[in-house]
């Protein structure tokens, strides 16, 4: 047997153009299509890298803020203060007339006692349903005729009303505190505004815990 015979029979690697694909054109089962059979785009499908740019083109470049120094002129201190000066007033043309369940101060004072008594809380309103008793009826007549301040025990009296404007003294236990009426306090006790308590307030800790501390020491 000669040595090219030898070859011809010996196992070995087949060349690769010799694999065929199976039929159908289909890749093989346990793995992937050869590299050089990519599959081409379609005719019709736009490509994205080219519409990429006209998207960056179209969108608007961001704008910068200035300072309000910048915007209004001179130091950032003035064009504060003038930013604060607009606003305010805005809130003064903002601000609205005052009103009471709906209705404005001319039109409560034009209404019936009976139809003010419906309108105001639950706690006042049956104040004036059972009646005011002979404190109270004296204390009603002598604020509507006054033109001072009316002196009064009686702090759970309701404001109505017809006491807008008016000025009374509530006692506080210990002395008759002043209070001026005003449109928001309609519906509420007269005491709610004579305060009984005063706001405690140190002067440093520990004076004036001892007999020892009242006094400071020269130097």
């Amino acid at each position: 047997m000669t040595m090219a015979e030898e070859k011809k029979s010996a196992p070995g690697k087949q060349p690769a153009a010799a694999t065929k694909a199976p039929a159908g054109g289909k890749a093989p089962a346990g793995g992937k299509a050869p590299a050089g059979d990519k599959a081409a785009p379609a005719a019709g499908a736009p490509k994205a890298v080219a519409a990429a740019p006209a998207a960056v083109a179209a969108a608007p470049a961001p704008e910068k803020k200035m300072k309000p120094s910048a915007r209004h002129g001179g130091s950032a201190k003035a064009a504060r203060r003038k930013l604060r000066k607009k606003k305010s007033q805005i809130q003064a043309r903002r601000k609205k007339e005052f009103t009471y369940r709906g209705y404005t101060m001319e039109e409560l004072l034009k209404m019936p006692l009976a139809d003010i008594i419906e309108l105001l809380p639950a706690r006042a309103r049956r104040t004036y349903i059972r009646g005011l008793n002979e404190e109270q009826q004296v204390f009603v007549d002598k604020i509507k005729a006054a033109q001072g301040p009316v002196r009064t025990h009686r702090r759970e009296i309701p404001i109505r009303p017809g006491f807008v404007g008016k000025s009374a003294m509530g006692y506080t236990g210990k002395a008759f505190a002043q209070v001026d009426i005003k449109p928001e306090m309609i519906g509420h006790a007269l005491g709610e505004f004579a305060m009984t308590r005063k706001s405690v307030s140190h002067s440093g800790l520990g004076v004036g815990a001892t007999r020892s501390s009242k006094f400071m020491p020269l130097k």
